[in-house]
């Protein structure tokens, strides 16, 4: 199972990229948020990744958080959501506006992505919105708004993978964003965000 990649940008196009790895080229598909945010050929770059792997292929996605990860995956636990699916939707929304669309149950801002009707997005809406948290928009119900981007995203991540809920572990990682400051490693975060889930 590769769960990282980090290499140095070879080439990219519409839908996918070649990360070189010590002279090996992984092929990863991604969104366009993702491509967009590798930088020029012949950078290093840093892909979180989820292999798949099928009768008669094994593809591997790439993912410039893990949190995009995340919801990778929620994504395609829906019936009717395959991997391409998954990627349109992140190609049309950042993690934090797909957070904001399910537990405010907006399916039609789900529905901007290419391929997704409205059938579907109330689907992926419906679905989703317990597993999601139900964070509302603005601020969540300990008054502090949920934790949005960079780090605070990647620190929620590390608090599900722990067994914490979502609404939870958001408010945590909100509070602790708060208290540190916009300055604060993954690290930090994940300390005082587990401090205040223990409390």
């Amino acid at each position: 199972m590769i769960a990282k990649l980090r290499g140095r940008l070879d080439s990219f196009s519409a839908d996918h990229a070649v990360i070189d790895v010590n002279g090996v080229g992984y092929l990863v598909f991604a969104s366009s948020r993702t491509l967009a945010s590798l930088g020029a050929v012949g950078e290093e770059v840093v892909l979180h990744t989820e292999m798949l792997v099928a009768q008669d292929m094994i593809r591997l996605v790439g993912f410039s958080s893990a949190a995009e990860r995340d919801w990778f995956g929620l994504l395609t636990s829906v019936q009717g959501v395959g991997s391409r699916v998954a990627l349109a939707i992140l190609s049309a929304l950042s993690a934090d506006e797909l957070h904001s669309a399910i537990a405010a149950g907006d399916h039609r801002m789900i529905a901007r992505a290419n391929g997704v009707g409205p059938k579907l997005a109330q689907r992926i809406a419906n679905e989703l919105k317990d597993k999601a948290g139900g964070v509302a928009l603005g601020l969540g119900g300990g008054g502090v708004a949920p934790a949005r981007g960079g780090f605070a995203a990647d620190a929620v991540s590390a608090l599900l993978n722990l067994g914490f809920r979502p609404a939870e572990a958001s408010e945590a990682v909100a509070k602790a964003e708060a208290e540190i400051g916009p300055e604060a490693t993954l690290d930090a975060l994940v300390r005082s965000a587990l401090k205040k889930v223990a409390k």
